[in-house]
C-alpha cells in the first residue's frame, strides 16, 4: 500500500477527527482491514526519538471497507503545545508493520481564550 501524505490542524482545546477510507493500490478497491492492529502518533520533530510521542485514539470503524478514525478529545488537545508537528498510521497485519499515512500536523492555539 503507498503512503497517503495529507496535512492536518488541530485547535487546542477543541475535539478532533478525522477518518480514512484505505484502498488497496493494486485493486484500487477499499482495503479490507480485518485481522490489522493500528497506532497514529505525532512527535515534534520527523527524527526525533522520543518517549512522549504524542498519541492519538485510533479505532477501526469499518474493517471490511478500509475506513479508520484518528482522534482526541478536548481534553487532550488542550494539552498541546501550538506547532508544527510530524504524524504517522501505522497498520500491523500480524507478519508486517506499514506505514499507511503521514504528514504535517498544525497545532493552533486560539488568541481570543474564554
Amino acid at each position: 500500500m503507498a503512503i497517503f501524505n495529507t496535512n492536518l490542524i488541530i485547535h487546542t482545546g477543541t475535539d478532533f477527527e478525522q477518518t480514512f477510507v484505505l484502498e488497496d493500490d493494486r485493486t484500487n478497491s477499499t482495503k479490507d482491514l480485518t485481522g490489522y492492529t493500528g497506532v497514529a502518533k505525532f512527535k515534534q520533530y520527523d527524527n526525533a526519538y522520543s518517549t512522549s510521542d504524542g498519541v492519538f485514539d485510533f479505532a477501526f470503524t469499518n474493517r471490511t471497507l478500509g475506513k479508520i478514525r484518528i482522534s482526541m478529545e478536548d481534553t487532550a488537545t488542550a494539552k498541546i503545545a501550538a506547532g508544527k508537528y510530524f504524524y504517522d498510521v501505522l497498520l500491523n497485519d500480524g507478519s508486517e508493520i506499514e506505514c499507511v499515512i503521514e504528514g504535517q500536523l498544525i497545532v493552533k492555539r486560539s488568541v481570543t481564550r474564554p
